[in-house]
């Protein structure tokens, strides 16, 4: 048990470790061990019957917790200072333990049949049908081709044609050469829309020139990206060196 001086008055701050648990957690120096191991269960899963408690203090041996009656020591007998940590040992057989750090892959998930969701009145699916959003809307089709047409009006109006040179808005610090122009099945947007496929000058690319396991055009790793044509600006562009890279979005 520590020395007097060294006893803690006031709700102390400090952090609790386990095998399979950290956090910071605030202790009334008033609570019984009994009390304070109690607590200490929701936090590292560990019963209290199980519990050995450790103060950790900077540059000295590691102090045990323990007391012939643990319903009436106080934990303030023992120097909680902003520096010490307590560690809370699990003293069960580690088959009979566990484990928090899971990460679910191995347990069996149920998976709804396509038929089954299809016949639920009160999922997401069954909410846009009733109220004829997105694909479910009568008009949709008519919507998607006249964006795909749209796209496609764009390519022409910029002059975006394979071979030619262009910087990607809304920097003009980017630039390449344009390799690619048509639908990619496996990016998003109207299915018939076009994406244009450049060759950046500096590794500030997402690809290779492949996208979804298909190769649309050949370029160095990082110098390949995917845009849409209201991205480039087409121009006499010539090659910057050293330029910063940019966040910007792509594909």
């Amino acid at each position: 048990m520590a020395n007097a001086s060294l006893r803690t008055a006031r709700d102390i701050s400090i952090p609790v470790r386990s095998e399979n648990s950290a956090s910071e957690r605030r202790i009334t120096p008033s609570w019984s061990i009994a009390q304070l191991k109690a607590k200490l269960e929701s936090v590292t899963g560990i019963p209290p019957s199980y519990q050995i408690l450790s103060l950790k203090l900077p540059g000295q041996d590691d102090v045990k917790i323990i007391a012939s009656d643990e319903e009436v020591v106080q934990i303030g007998q023992w120097s909680l200072q902003a520096a010490s940590e307590l560690y809370v040992s699990d003293t069960r057989p580690p088959s009979a333990r566990v484990d928090l750090n899971l990460d679910g892959s191995s347990v069996p998930k149920y998976v709804m049949p396509e038929e089954t969701y299809e016949s639920l009145p009160d999922t997401v699916r069954a909410f846009k049908k009733a109220h004829k959003i997105g694909r479910f809307d009568p008009e949709a089709p008519e919507l998607e081709k006249r964006k795909e047409v749209e796209i496609w009006h764009e390519v022409e109006d910029r002059g975006i044609q394979v071979s030619k040179r262009i910087c990607l808005l809304p920097s003009t610090t980017r630039r390449g050469t344009v390799a690619f122009v048509g639908a990619i099945p496996t990016l998003p947007g109207p299915k018939g829309s076009p994406w244009i496929g450049v060759v950046l000058d500096e590794p500030q690319g997402k690809n290779d020139g492949s996208v979804g396991g298909e190769r649309y055009f050949e370029c160095a790793p990082n110098h390949g990206v995917f845009v849409r044509p209201d991205r480039c600006e087409v121009g006499d562009w010539g090659k910057l060196l050293d330029e910063d890279d940019e966040d910007l979005e792509e594909i």
